[in-house]
């Protein structure tokens, strides 16, 4: 068909078609540029928002709102928006940078809500693989000894940072290895073998690179253990665990950056003084202890939005070292919503937490991705504040809202299909 007809046969859609798809269009954009630029990724979310508001069913989005992985998101962000009543002696502009960290959780809802309608989730899917695919072959290209330009933040890591392409590389990593092992189970061994080797080359990047992130050291062997038992019967489970205890022999043998990484924690905590040089290890103690004692002074709902860097203010006169730090990022999400909101913020984090890895515990690719993403972002945040960094932040709202949304209309469809099949 030529593009003039096509371009009539899209005019001739009904109006709601046609929003449909310039909605899915700009989430699917989102997901493209959200590995690359953070000012796109923004430009595209609003967009998005724009052209997705007149096609919200009001009773569709109740439901979902009544539902904990729809309600919770909102609940959390309005936690984070009246928490800055209570940022007594905390500046107005510090307040409003808190909330910027709770204002993407508005979006998981709607994205739940208009994917529980369109059919082009997969769209989503698709162009986040394709656009990490882009910039493994960029990091390798930049990891080639020789090469003038070795990335923005050092060789392999051509955009952003070594912790947030490490994230985006493990999704794809298990998102592909679930794609690899359906189409083998679809006899398309052809199809198979090309995703195991994608697999293969996104797991080697994230080994490979000279900065190795140690968060993916640990999230890993958990979603490796989360994939065994979740696609595999017990035997290929145990065989995926000994071939995972095998690949980490190799990194520690051929992996230079992964053994100094490894060699560096340890030295890092038996090194640990508080008044003595920054290291990565070091300033996490330190963070950790004090946001304890932060929480402490105010326990039950914190000392409001956008205090971390307050709390921290106080404690550096006269330190030193790491103890001089006034960061603005306990690197720990629960002590971060902590710190500000108490244990009230504490218990929706984890309430809303809990709730999208049950709404993910069924059947099927979209259930995996969304299970993939918050156990990701649940382990990562162990170490570090993802929900409230920018690519993590944003990679679980639109990981989950879409996954979320696929997941909730394949359950439709089946309890419409079964009622029919029930029916006289």
């Amino acid at each position: 068909m030529t593009a003039s007809g096509d371009h009539a046969r899209l005019l001739s859609w009904p109006t709601r078609d046609r929003h449909m798809l310039i909605a899915d269009i700009l989430a699917t954009g989102v997901a493209v540029a959200l590995p690359w630029s953070t000012s796109v990724t923004e430009i595209l979310v609003w967009l998005w928002l724009i052209a997705a508001v007149p096609l919200f069913d009001p009773a569709a989005l109740r439901r979902v709102l009544k539902t904990p992985a729809g309600g919770l998101p909102i609940l959390f962000l309005l936690l984070g928006l009246i928490g800055m009543l209570w940022a007594f002696g905390v500046p107005m502009k510090e307040r409003l940078d808190g909330f910027k960290s709770f204002y993407k959780f508005l979006f998981i809802p709607l994205l739940i809500a208009h994917f529980l309608t369109s059919k082009r989730g997969t769209w989503v899917l698709t162009g986040y693989l394709v656009s990490c695919g882009a910039l493994l072959v960029l990091s390798v290209l930049t990891l080639i000894p020789g090469v003038p330009w070795q990335g923005r933040h050092g060789p392999g890591v051509p955009v952003r940072d070594y912790i947030a392409q490490s994230g985006e590389f493990i999704v794809c990593v298990f998102v592909l290895a679930a794609l690899a092992l359906d189409a083998l189970k679809s006899r398309r061994p052809a199809w198979a073998i090309l995703l195991l080797v994608l697999t293969l080359l996104f797991l080697a990047n994230i080994l490979a690179i000279p900065l190795v992130s140690r968060t993916s050291l640990v999230v890993l062997p958990v979603l490796l253990l989360l994939f065994g038992f979740r696609w595999l019967p017990r035997k290929g489970a145990i065989a995926l665990v000994l071939c995972g205890f095998v690949v980490a022999g190799l990194a520690w043998s051929f992996s230079l950056s992964v053994r100094e990484n490894v060699t560096s924690l340890i030295s890092e905590v038996r090194n640990y003084n508080p008044q003595g040089g920054r290291t990565r290890v070091g300033e996490r103690i330190e963070f950790w202890k004090k946001s304890i004692g932060f929480i402490a002074d105010s326990p039950v709902v914190g000392h409001g939005t956008g205090s971390i860097r307050d709390q921290f203010r106080q404690t550096v006169a006269n330190q030193t070292g790491m103890a001089a730090l006034a960061s603005s990022n306990p690197h720990n999400q629960t002590l971060a919503v902590a710190i500000q909101l108490g244990l009230v913020g504490t218990v929706v984090l984890w309430a809303m937490w809990i709730a999208h890895l049950l709404l993910f515990r069924g059947e099927g690719l979209a259930a995996w991705v969304g299970l993939v993403i918050v156990t990701q972002n649940v382990v990562g945040s162990l170490f570090n504040s993802h929900l409230f960094d920018f690519t993590q932040g944003w990679g679980y709202v639109m990981g989950v809202g879409v996954a979320a949304g696929m997941v909730l209309q394949l359950t439709a469809q089946r309890q419409a299909t079964s009622g029919r099949d029930a029916s006289p």
